[in-house]
């Protein structure tokens, strides 16, 4: 085990001054030997690939020193990604022996990921152990550049499934990452954890407290620059995801093309309005994936006192965070696709007030407060997504947050394509049948589509598809037959 002589920095006459290194500011999500997260002096000597040591105590210099065979050698710190400052600053006051995996360069020793080793000098221990360190690594990559760091005031797949929930992992976090959150949720984190830590209120604020950090640090806090989308390859998904709907097709590739132009999200949402089972739903899921964001699902229909929407306040002992709140914690970002499904359904308060008064706060991407976390939640990286079946019951306050899109019912050829190219191969795929070995005649199609000729959407014949090939998959296996062919009797007679 290394040794490490504490009294070294003691005896040294000549200290370097604090921060003298260089901060840059890098967005990278993951580190190389061209984008470091850090780089120190190898002027005088080539440092292993892997090497083991500490960060010296910020207060005495701004080097690493180097466990060699039990020698100690120190090498300068040249600059540090400004994401990492406050972790590496944080390291070295707390005497946690690392190992740096990096590459010499000609601009010095470039780190691109840090370990624990699992020595304890000190007594000193991680948060949880060997996760915590890991679990900042990712969180700081995940993370953007601060627009400008406060001194003093301020993360491998072992950190992934770690949560933020006990009193000194978030302490830890703060002093580590604070830099990295935004400015009103920085303060808002540091005055929560003087009520979760302090004696001098209940237990019950305190656990609230708690729980409200544990809350809001868990997520993702990202700034709104938007990564330019492909379009082309947009489009293939539009195309493999649905059928016609040109029009909303036509949408959101201009969504994309003003993405890619501004790099921030529009101002407006989108609402789609139609019969059930024309695809609203799927539309929203297949926008989330084109944008690659985490989406959350909102349904208004089972919403009917504003307060499960804006949380209640932490004064009641069975307080909890609103649903809107949930759905931030569930994406676990800050930037996410929310889908409102039936929008129409939005004014059906109970005389406790509107929730469709808490959807403009939502939507106005002024921000949004919930009652229990008690902080402006930044909604600019929010982009709504509603749906509803009648356009008449929204009203105009809410119509006028959104892009309108009303889709018509499929016309009887429609649903022929949809259901013979679409739905009875993707079903036919999921059971392991092979196209051959269920056929339907043309009779057999008319017949399936006269059925259905009274009902909106696609549901019933995707309902449909998942019949016929559970049949076809009975007779081949039950009754030995080799392959399935459907008249219009037989698919009557099914249906």
């Amino acid at each position: 085990m290394a040794v490490f002589d504490f009294n070294r920095e003691e005896k040294e006459n000549t200290a370097a001054a604090l921060n003298t290194y260089e901060v840059f500011c890098s967005n990278k999500r993951v580190a190389t030997a061209e984008d470091p997260i850090l780089v120190l002096s190898n002027q005088e000597k080539q440092w292993a690939h892997h090497a083991s040591g500490m960060f010296a105590n910020p207060m005495k210099a701004n080097a690493f020193d180097f466990n060699e065979d039990g020698v100690i050698c120190r090498a300068d710190i040249l600059s540090v990604d400004a994401r990492f400052v406050n972790l590496i600053k944080w390291l070295g006051e707390n005497h946690i022996v690392v190992k740096l995996s990096g590459e010499n360069t000609s601009k010095g020793y470039c780190v691109y990921h840090i370990r624990e080793t699992g020595v304890a000098v000190r007594g000193a221990k991680l948060s949880a152990e060997d996760g915590f360190l890991q679990f900042m690594m990712e969180k700081l990559f995940a993370s953007d550049a601060p627009v400008e760091r406060v001194p003093d005031e301020d993360v491998d797949a072992e950190g992934d499934d770690m949560k933020l929930t006990s009193i000194r992992s978030i302490t830890d976090f703060l002093t580590c990452a604070g830099s990295t959150l935004p400015e009103n949720i920085r303060l808002w984190a540091r005055r929560n954890l003087a009520v979760a830590k302090s004696s001098e209120v209940t237990p019950e604020e305190r656990r609230h407290a708690q729980r409200a950090l544990s809350i809001m640090l868990n997520i993702q806090w990202k700034n709104t620059y938007f990564e330019s989308i492909d379009p082309v390859e947009a489009r293939r998904i539009l195309d493999e995801e649905l059928y016609g709907m040109e029009k909303v097709k036509q949408r959101i590739i201009e969504t994309i093309i003003q993405i890619n132009r501004t790099h921030t999200l529009p101002a407006y949402g989108i609402l789609l309005i139609g019969p059930a089972g024309t695809g609203k739903s799927q539309i929203a899921y297949t926008v989330a994936k084109i944008l690659k964001m985490p989406w959350a699902t909102l349904e208004m229909s089972s919403i009917n006192d504003p307060e499960q929407l804006t949380g209640s306040s932490r004064i009641y002992s069975n307080a909890k965070p609103g649903i809107i709140m949930e759905s931030f914690a569930q994406a676990a970002s800050s930037n996410m696709v929310f889908i409102i499904n039936e929008l129409d359904k939005a004014n059906s308060g109970k005389g406790n007030g509107n929730p469709a008064d808490v959807l403009l706060t939502l939507l106005d991407n002024l921000g949004f407060t919930d009652n229990y976390i008690e902080c402006n939640i930044p909604t600019t990286g929010v982009y709504p997504i509603a749906t509803a079946n009648d356009k008449s019951e929204i009203s105009a306050p809410l119509m006028s947050r959104f892009a309108c899109i009303e889709l018509p019912d499929y016309t009887v050829d429609e649903k022929k394509v949809i259901f013979t190219d679409f739905a009875m191969p993707k079903v036919l795929e999921k059971i392991g049948l092979q196209p051959e070995e269920c056929t339907i005649l043309e009779d057999g199609m008319d017949a399936l589509m006269d059925i259905y000729k009274n009902t909106s959407g696609i549901r019933d014949i995707e309902q449909a598809a998942e019949h016929i090939a559970a049949n076809t998959l009975y007779q081949i296996e039950a009754e030995h037959k080799e392959r399935v062919v459907f008249d219009a009797k037989m698919i009557r007679e099914l249906l």
